[in-house]
């Protein structure tokens, strides 16, 4: 009997004093509750030493208030960064002008015609270059013909000189079979080595009858960006480079304005043909 009652008592004791314990200690559901969250944004890190302060003042407004910033700041720097982009792609295709639409001045100003509509943005525009022969040649004095354009420049290695020789073999073919007279025109991307004297002799090695335009350097880059041709230099080992270009060809009727674009893949007999479909739908 003694010993049920010791066992009565150490139970009661125990229950109060660990009852006393959890109200003096054990945190209200509240702060359970924040501390739970907070941990959770946090990715587990460790609880405050002092979570008692109240939940919508002190330090925690200020953050919320960080927070809130941050998430205004990051979407308006997105969206300024994209309409920079906007801005520049609208920039570079200002002058480009939609299918269909109809313009009040022709491509190139040769004043060769008017130009009422086109068929897609414009290609083209006044230049001032010099010949191999070192005269001055412009838009206005190749002027009504047509003209097979092609840019590169004489140290290109291997497409350069091949491109060449597709562009004089389908000129022989037009002008011996089709009776089409077309002007070849070489524009050189690399002024810096490409003088007059030089060009003529490089171009002779080719044809003859091919039109070698050269220039000051910032002469060459405006035709350069009238007709969207694409041009680089790359370093090569001491003083030696490169020019790293897109190797365009144009078909440009009379009237200055480019009605084809033929890449690398053409052979001289496909290229032919394809000129001729355009000089032959004209005069029909």
């Amino acid at each position: 009997m003694f010993h049920c009652r010791r066992l009565v008592l150490s139970c009661r004791y125990g229950a109060s004093q660990a009852a006393t314990f959890l109200r003096r200690s054990g945190p209200s559901k509240r702060i359970q509750s924040f501390n739970y969250s907070k941990s959770t944004r946090q990715g587990h890190e460790m609880p405050d030493a002092n979570p008692l302060f109240p939940l919508g003042g002190g330090g925690g407004g200020t953050q919320a208030s960080s927070r809130s910033r941050a998430r205004y700041a990051v979407p308006a720097i997105v969206l300024g960064f994209a309409g920079f982009i906007t801005f520049l792609h609208y920039n570079d295709e200002r002058r480009a002008v939609p299918k269909g639409q109809t313009s009040t001045s022709s491509n190139s100003g040769c004043g060769c015609g008017s130009n009422t509509t086109v068929k897609g943005p414009i290609i083209g525009g006044p230049f001032t270059l010099m010949s191999t022969e070192n005269k001055i040649v412009t838009e206005k004095d190749v002027c009504g013909k047509w003209i097979l354009l092609y840019f590169g420049y004489s140290f290109s290695p291997d497409v350069g000189p091949e491109q060449l020789k597709m562009m004089s073999k389908a000129v022989d073919k037009l002008e011996s079979k089709h009776n089409q007279n077309i002007l070849p025109v070489f524009v050189t991307l690399d002024p810096q080595r490409d003088s007059p004297s030089h060009l003529r002799a490089y171009l002779k090695e080719f044809d003859s009858r091919i039109l070698g335009l050269t220039g000051a350097a910032s002469a060459m880059r405006q035709m350069a960006q009238e007709y969207r041709v694409y041009f680089k230099k790359v370093q090569e080992d001491g003083d030696d480079y490169l020019v790293d270009t897109s190797h365009n060809m144009y078909l440009l009727n009379p009237k200055m304005e480019v009605v084809r674009c033929f890449g690398v893949e053409y052979n001289p007999d496909e290229l032919s043909q394809e000129v001729l479909k355009e000089v032959t739908s004209v005069s029909q």
